[in-house]
């Protein structure tokens, strides 16, 4: 079993977790267990810190692993906005190398098919050695939080069309960003539509948006998330999101973690599973 890292969680007490101390995927081949918010992953792979059209920012946090459905969505994604020609795509956190809960910063992220996207455009590439910090590269806001409403200049319809190419791929099942950012995507003429169904409002996401997969094809241990509501979410929803409707979001309640599955205990050396559950 791997040692425990402390470290101090809500309400600062001490929390741990054995996971951030992996650092290789398993052997095992690709299997996105549990939930989003509660799972792990197997047969993991290393995005690769570069690639056309992206670059992968953070690199010492050792968090651009995925399951290789992710890995191929956002090489494709990196390809199409080359393409485009609309900058290039800053991906930040996606998942430690065997998934599995963090100490800090997500919630979800677990099982290898969430990954963070900034949505600053105008970063050249950069060798690696000035990509490994926090503070090499810092993410930029897009969003006035106080009048909620986009930025002028720090966003455009680059920012638009990076969006548009990452929703519109049927491998995502949502995509999450401030209210305030949809509200501008809804107000913009688009040929098409339907892709902003998966483009959901939540807290914060000023600065990157959240890309989640749906569960890969085979993955009978991945659970899935319902689908979003017909229509493009431009209506009541959205409305529910904005002022004066608005409600920020409650502090985290302190309490421990539900039970992992047990695949993902078997992973710790936990002896009341098996690695065949």
């Amino acid at each position: 079993m791997l040692p425990f890292i402390v470290t101090l969680g809500l309400a600062g007490q001490v929390t741990a977790s054995p996971w951030e101390a992996f650092d290789e995927p398993t052997a095992d081949a690709p299997l996105a267990v549990g939930g989003y918010a509660n799972g792990c992953l197997l047969g993991g792979e290393a995005l690769a810190p570069e690639g056309p059209g992206y670059q992968v920012v953070r690199l010492a946090r050792q968090r651009h692993y995925a399951h290789p459905e992710l890995v191929q969505y956002l090489s494709d994604l990196g390809r199409k906005v080359e393409s485009a020609g609309i900058g290039t795509m800053l991906v930040a956190d996606v998942a430690m190398p065997r998934g599995g809960p963090f100490e800090y910063g997500h919630r979800s992220h677990q099982t290898g098919l969430d990954a963070d996207i900034w949505l600053r455009l105008d970063v050249p590439p950069l060798p690696r050695d000035r990509r490994r910090g926090n503070d090499d590269v810092e993410a930029v806001s897009v969003v006035d939080t106080g009048r909620f409403r986009v930025v002028p200049g720090n966003w455009t319809q680059n920012q638009a069309e990076l969006l548009r190419l990452a929703a519109s791929d049927d491998r995502v099942a949502r995509i999450f960003v401030h209210p305030a950012i949809k509200k501008a995507l809804c107000d913009a003429d688009w040929p098409g539509r339907e892709w902003l169904r998966r483009v959901r409002p939540w807290h914060r996401h000023t600065a990157h948006f959240h890309v989640r997969l749906r569960c890969p094809p085979g993955d009978t241990g991945c659970i899935a998330q319902d689908e979003p509501p017909a229509g493009d979410g431009c209506g009541a929803e959205l409305a529910s999101w904005l002022p004066p409707n608005y409600r920020p979001p409650a502090p985290r309640p302190p309490g421990e973690r539900p039970p992992l599955p047990a695949r993902c205990r078997a992973m710790l050396g936990d002896p009341t599973t098996a690695r065949t559950n």
